[in-house]
């Protein structure tokens, strides 16, 4: 075993700040690689950026109150904490989370790992709950050249589109006039307890038929929740016309989920395949993991975005392009190498070179 001697200690000193330099000089060579499907993230995140500030603007010019303290960057996506058509709790972090633009690029990603092509058919579910990420996923899917069918449940909860004259349904008729997405809804139902507008007053149930009406949406109004998920089963179907490749849930849809405690037991993001066999009632996004269609999970928002390294509430909102998801950090192998081989090689200089000083030693004791 190599023991240094009192003589090693200059060479291990020299040692030490040449390895000292060389990590520095290492550390230095970092350098940004643009991550996969860079030029379809930023085209994503551009685009939810455009229709966030089209809906800022013509808000704006309807003369509606923003409230500055729980939307201070001055959205207007972020909806009152009471309203007619309010259905449940919100988590205002939550909402003003989902407001980075840089959510599409995550669409993107997840769309790509889905291994969706142009013209591949995404079925969602969303409600008003979440509109800035229902237009992260409208961004992703344009960019990719997807098709869409969506179904919607128009109530909405705390600081979501609740507001009785510009529900998600508007929302999505102001941006197909706008020419900014293609998509609409097919059809739409009352959203709430049991997807029939449960909790809610005979004056906002009225108010959510009433913004089905005006944007020309087929209303989904049968007897029981049971009976609501199977006429969206049966219309996701027939509005497809070819197989379905992608299911995406946004918010927490009864007919989607099929029980508040469902929407808990699936982790948010991506997933290939789920299995929860042993549930009371499996909404359409169970149902459709059944046929083995892949799913996007968009519920728990802080945790998507705490997965993707996205901040949390962000004041200012990042601009398209920031995070993680566009960058990715990597140190230069070739200067990493030269530099492990330098150091490899000082270390067995010194080593040879106080053994041989040892052996001297050794050499003049015996004499």
């Amino acid at each position: 075993m190599f023991i240094p001697s009192a003589k090693s200690n200059l060479s291990l000193i020299s040692l030490l700040v040449i390895a000292i330099l060389l990590f520095i000089w290492v550390n230095e060579s970092r350098m940004f690689v643009e991550e996969n499907y860079y030029q379809e993230k930023m085209a994503a995140a551009i685009l939810m950026q455009t229709a966030i500030d089209s809906i800022k603007t013509y808000r704006l010019d309807q003369g509606i109150y923003i409230d500055q303290l729980n939307d201070p960057n001055q959205t207007s996506l972020i909806g009152e904490r009471q309203s007619l058509i309010t259905t449940d709790r919100g988590d205002l972090t939550a909402k003003l989370t989902s407001l980075n633009p840089n959510l599409a690029a995550a669409m993107v990603n997840m769309f790509k790992h889905a291994h969706l092509q142009k013209g591949d058919v995404i079925a969602m579910s969303c409600t008003g709950s979440y509109p800035a990420v229902n237009i992260a996923v409208m961004s992703a899917a344009l960019v990719m050249e997807l098709d869409m069918v969506i179904i919607t449940s128009v109530g909405a909860s705390m600081f979501g589109a609740n507001d009785p004259d510009f529900t998600w349904l508007d929302y999505e008729s102001f941006l197909n006039e706008k020419e900014i997405f293609p998509y609409k809804s097919v059809a739409a139902s009352m959203g709430g307890g049991r997807d029939l507008g449960r909790g809610l007053n005979k004056i906002g149930r009225d108010l959510i038929l009433a913004a089905i009406a005006r944007n020309g949406v087929h209303l989904i109004q049968e007897n029981t929740l049971e009976e609501n998920i199977d006429r969206k089963m049966a219309i996701f179907e027939q509005e497809a016309g070819k197989d379905i490749s992608l299911y995406v849930n946004v918010g927490g849809g009864l007919s989607s989920l099929g029980n508040s405690i469902n929407g808990r037991l699936v982790s948010p993001g991506y997933h290939r395949r789920i299995n929860f066999k042993n549930i009371p009632l499996k909404g359409t996004m169970f149902l459709f993991a059944e046929k083995g269609i892949p799913i996007i999970h968009l519920l728990d928002i802080r945790g998507f975005a705490e997965k993707y390294e996205f901040p949390t509430a962000p004041d200012p909102i990042p601009q398209p392009g920031e995070g993680s998801m566009y960058l990715d950090e990597r140190y230069n192998i070739t200067i990493t190498v030269i530099a492990l081989v330098i150091l490899l090689c000082l270390l067995a200089v010194v080593i040879l070179f106080d053994n041989h000083q040892m052996k001297l030693k050794a050499g003049d004791l015996n004499r």
